[in-house]
């Protein structure tokens, strides 16, 4: 294994600098008139693990292969950030008379060592371990510490309380019983950290709690297994919800306040082998509808929008994409710039996610027969000029979509599919005839969601020949654009992102395109025919976020890899 594959691995499993780790391996060993690089080159390692105890050895430093996470007391980590804490990649592990031993990636980071030595007033001693093991530790080590103070060690002894919570999460008494408080704190939490999405995961012999984050899922909180039933009764009860039926799946609603925030949140449940899966998706209903410009359009994308779409009287516009892509947020967009005092606007939603003064919204209740289609159907007798459908699920809802925009009405909508084009063979799937389509669509906003680098900690990336080839760009456009990749820091709590993008591909039907709809052509000739008529797709656009240092080549990759 040479010099160079040692220092690139040694990047990848540890915090030590780039700097550090040749200061390492350059300095010669204390038993051999050899540099430690070369003594470990002659060496195979079959993973990083075996490379950084080998280096601790040649270096005279203690290293740790498994972390006995049971045995690090909560009370170490008590004044220690876990921001700072995974920032420097340490862990205090164990205290004693005079020494305090503290797990730790990098024995270099002299600083971050010296500050625990203030902080405990004790001498500090470094064991090495992976920084993936640290990580992890830590992630552990501060949920079993927030659980101490949530209560969770005293549910053992309590009887469940289980009545309606307090719509106000701050109101929260100290007499409420610890499943309360358990369950209030991972809701004001993930208002806290701003997620989308809480799962509650039953396994066989263990309970997961994670977080969607701008887009990614994070492990939160684990739980003992044995108080699953409990916290599962507790959320089913806020959202009124039977708590005696586990055989089926659930849907219900969850109205909060938290922090003089409306919060609405969907709970759906579904029954597996190992207990009931629990969904929340958050709402923020004091939200305000962004505009377009607002959600990382492109300017070439707005003024096709400006000029060829919203101007029209008739016609159907959908925007398409994956679940939680930000279709619905796409249209809020377009209904606002659409909303004047001289046009009637009327929307059907499920759920209705945002209120708009001046457009009139309905909630989809399939329980009482209130449909897309049974709304939709009403709505012509309303004199509207303007009709959102939130999605076009069958060949009902989809032929009155049509027949509206036929007798004189602009209609909005949104399709689930992978792509602008792929909207055409998915309305002839569900039952719709060519010439309804051709005849019918103006043009199809397809969106995905890109993660936003951090301002705070990016830092400028050369990117490989590699990297270059797959996105098609050259290397005289990379050096001239600002390219950047993730880092992270304490602003965005190391993920080295904050907050999303929009790339998107719009397709406007003009004769051409209509022509290959007649034909019930499939989606790949349609999109071809779109790209020769000048429409940028997902790829292209997201090129130009990753010049503009907006997004990272990972995050590109990661989210237009089906357009390659």
């Amino acid at each position: 294994m040479a010099t160079m594959d040692i220092s690139s691995i040694l990047q990848k499993s540890t915090s030590l600098s780039a700097d550090q780790i040749r200061s390492v391996l350059k300095n010669p060993s204390v038993l051999r008139p050899v540099t430690i690089g070369e003594a470990l080159a002659h060496k195979e390692y079959s993973n990083a693990e075996e490379l950084v105890c080998d280096l601790c050895k040649e270096m005279g430093l203690d290293f740790i292969k498994d972390i006995p996470i049971g045995d690090i007391s909560a009370d170490l980590v008590r004044n220690i950030p876990i921001n700072y804490a995974k920032q420097n990649s340490l862990l205090p592990f164990k205290e004693e008379l005079e020494v305090v031993t503290v797990l730790s990636s990098n024995p270099l980071n002299l600083k971050a060592l010296d500050d625990l030595r203030v902080l405990f007033s004790k001498k500090i001693r470094p064991l090495i371990t992976t920084n993936s093991k640290i990580q992890d530790a830590i992630n552990r080590v501060y949920e079993k510490s927030t659980a101490n103070l949530s209560g969770l060690d005293d549910l053992e002894n309590e009887d469940y309380d289980l009545e309606e919570s307090t719509i106000d999460l701050l109101e929260a008494g100290d007499d409420d019983a610890p499943v309360i408080k358990l369950v209030n704190s991972l809701l004001f939490r993930a208002v806290k950290e701003k997620a989308s999405d809480i799962h509650v995961e039953p396994y066989e012999k263990d309970l997961v709690v994670r977080f969607r984050i701008d887009g990614i899922l994070f492990d939160i909180f684990k739980p003992p297994k044995k108080f699953q039933n409990a916290i599962t009764s507790r959320i089913k009860v806020m959202a009124n919800l039977n708590i005696a039926e586990k055989r089926l799946p659930q849907d219900g609603r969850i109205p909060l306040k938290v922090g003089g925030k409306d919060i609405d949140i969907r709970l759906s449940t579904v029954p597996t082998a190992f207990g009931e899966r629990l969904v929340m998706r958050l709402q923020d209903r004091s939200n305000v509808v962004l505009e377009l410009t607002q959600l990382g359009f492109s300017e070439e994308t707005l003024h096709k929008l400006d000029d060829d779409l919203l101007t029209r009287t008739y016609g159907i516009i959908l925007v398409t994409g994956p679940t939680g892509s930000g279709k619905s947020t796409t249209l809020y967009g377009c209904l606002s710039k659409l909303n004047q005092p001289d046009v009637n606007i009327l929307t059907v939603e499920d759920p209705v996610e945002q209120r708009i003064h001046g457009i009139g919204q309905v909630q989809v209740n399939s329980k009482i027969g209130l449909t897309f289609a049974s709304g939709l159907r009403s709505f012509l007798r309303q004199d509207p000029d303007i009709i959102m459908v939130g999605e076009i699920r069958d060949l009902e809802t989809a032929e009155l979509a049509i027949t509206s925009s036929m007798t004189g009405h602009l209609v909005l909508s949104t399709l689930h599919t992978n792509d602008s084009a792929g909207a055409f063979p998915r309305l002839f799937d569900i039952g719709v005839e060519p010439f309804l389509v051709a005849t019918s669509i103006l043009g199809v906003i397809a969106q995905r969601l890109v993660r936003v680098l951090c301002p705070h900690c990016k830092v400028p990336y050369d990117p490989s020949d590699f990297e270059l080839n797959a996105l098609g760009i050259s290397r005289k456009q990379a050096t001239s654009g600002n390219v950047c990749k993730a880092v992270g820091c304490n602003n965005c709590n190391q993920k080295g992102y904050v907050g999303r993008s929009v790339i998107q591909e719009l397709l406007i039907v003009n004769d051409d395109i209509r022509s290959l709809i007649l034909q019930r052509k499939d989606g790949n000739m349609i999109k071809k025919q779109a790209i020769a008529n000048g429409m940028k797709t997902f790829r292209d656009h997201g090129i130009t976020k990753v010049l503009a240092g907006i997004t990272s080549i990972e995050e590109l990759n990661a989210n237009t890899q089906l357009d390659i």
